[in-house]
């Protein structure tokens, strides 16, 4: 259990950093996607788009295995 909480930490993280990107392609404007503002900076927690990128590739993995 402890390897899939650290999968999806890190999962947030790369995502969190390249939300400006996918934001293009309408990633982390989900439903269940956190965003607030606090002290002047922007904060973005996507929970949803990281939940559902980390099925995609699941699926993928099982597809290709």
């Amino acid at each position: 259990m402890l390897r899939w909480v650290l999968t999806i930490f890190i999962a947030v993280v790369v995502f969190s950093s390249l939300l400006p990107w996918l934001e293009k392609l309408g990633i982390g404007r989900l439903p269940g996607d956190v965003r607030f503002k606090l002290f002047g900076r922007n904060f973005s927690f996507p929970f949803a788009s990281t939940i559902l990128i980390s099925l995609f590739v699941l699926l993928l993995a099982r597809i290709f295995k």
